[in-house]
């Protein structure tokens, strides 16, 4: 696990009980140690990262290792309102918590995001196709648009991915945000629609992903999918 936090008072007892957790920490004070020791170190199965950072802030920390790697990341911050939690998992964040925090919570949300990044939740089939030439590969969670790829962050896959499984069905966004987020997510469900929206700029299509008003939406009926494996 990597640390990245500037706050001796909070990173101390933060690997303290961890480690008695039975995870192996390592804390870095600045944005940049952060990046550097996820490119340089040993692999890192989570990321806990704080915002307010003495160089780059934890937003560009989030949005260098998204770049390279979907390793799990939660937010730990001061920072409570609605548009610094839906830019954090605009970025790729996995969970955001807002400080003060129960460590017993602390250790559920990991748990929490440890499973999710290890069940996607996405379709069987290793090759979806759909509409305008979008096709989605389950195994390597890539995404192409007319044969170029696009990259999406982690939700933004399994967003699509859930849509994918049932082309022309609506599925609620009580179901998206427990399939793809939590079924104990405290979030803003603004976070939903950000990532529609991003979604839709990245599919190159606005009308591929149907809202159906009040309820949740939809992908268009697809060209049918097909199983490589």
């Amino acid at each position: 696990m990597l640390l990245v936090e500037d706050d001796d008072a909070i990173a101390e007892p933060l690997v303290k009980g961890l480690e008695r957790q039975g995870y192996s920490v390592h804390r870095e004070a600045t944005g940049i140690g952060g990046v550097d020791a996820f490119c340089s170190s040993a692999p890192v199965d989570i990321i806990l990262l704080d915002l307010g950072l003495p160089d780059i802030d934890g937003y560009e920390v989030c949005r260098r290792v998204r770049s390279e790697s979907l390793v799990p990341i939660i937010i730990l911050t001061a920072r409570g309102d609605e548009i610094d939690r839906v830019l954090g998992l605009e970025l790729g964040a996995d969970d955001y918590v807002v400080k003060p925090f129960g460590f017993r919570e602390l250790i559920a949300r990991i748990n929490a995001v440890t499973r999710r990044s290890q069940n996607t939740g996405t379709p069987s089939d290793d090759i979806t196709h759909l509409t305008g030439d979008v096709i989605i590969d389950n195994r390597t969670r890539r995404v192409t648009v007319v044969g170029e790829e696009i990259q999406l962050t982690r939700k933004e896959f399994d967003l699509l991915a859930l849509l994918a499984t049932d082309p022309g069905a609506t599925q609620t966004r009580e179901t998206i945000l427990e399939q793809v987020w939590d079924a104990h997510w405290y979030g803003p469900t603004k976070t939903l629609d950000v990532h529609i929206a991003s979604l839709r700029k990245k599919l190159g299509d606005p009308t591929i992903i149907e809202t159906v008003r009040g309820v949740g939406f939809r992908i268009r009926a697809s060209l049918g999918s097909e199983n490589n494996s």
